[in-house]
């Protein structure tokens, strides 16, 4: 995987759980100012519609390190964070179809399972990427790099 495909995979994962958190506090913690308004928050809307419009950016990205990172990891019998990332992988595809299920269904019901779900294998996507993305620096700092060799 380039750093390219890593930045743009660490920036699609920024804004959209960054768009889904604040998006998921104006519709649980913040009451509306009007009472007669549907939105809780002046900006609800413009954050649901941004939350939206930039999920098929993680798509894609999630895509590209499979192709460049997990699929080789699950394969090699290098154990390294592999507990991390497979939480990532098991919550990624209950999170996409339960985002898409919830725009696409109208019963109200159905509509509720899946919100839970959605929020549910969010979070766990959210914690998973925190753990995943720690470990790769923690392992880094705690790397021992042999010394150079002196110049003659």
């Amino acid at each position: 995987m380039t750093r390219l495909e890593a930045l743009f995979h660490h920036c699609a994962s920024l804004l959209v759980g960054g768009t889904g958190l604040l998006y998921a506090w104006m519709l649980f913690f913040s009451r509306p100012a009007d009472e007669f308004s549907i939105w809780n928050h002046p900006w609800q809307g413009d954050v649901h519609d941004l939350h939206l419009l930039t999920a098929p950016l993680l798509v894609i990205s999630v895509g590209m390190v499979w192709k460049g990172h997990a699929g080789a990891r699950l394969r090699s019998r290098n154990p390294k964070h592999r507990g991390s990332g497979v939480s990532l992988l098991l919550s990624f595809l209950p999170m996409v179809f339960s985002g898409y299920l919830l725009q696409v269904t109208v019963e109200e019901r159905w509509r509720s399972i899946w919100l839970w779900v959605h929020l549910i294998t969010s979070g766990m996507w959210l914690a998973a990427y925190a753990v995943h993305w720690i470990l790769k620096y923690v392992g880094k700092a705690n790397e021992v790099t042999p010394p150079s060799a002196p110049n003659p």
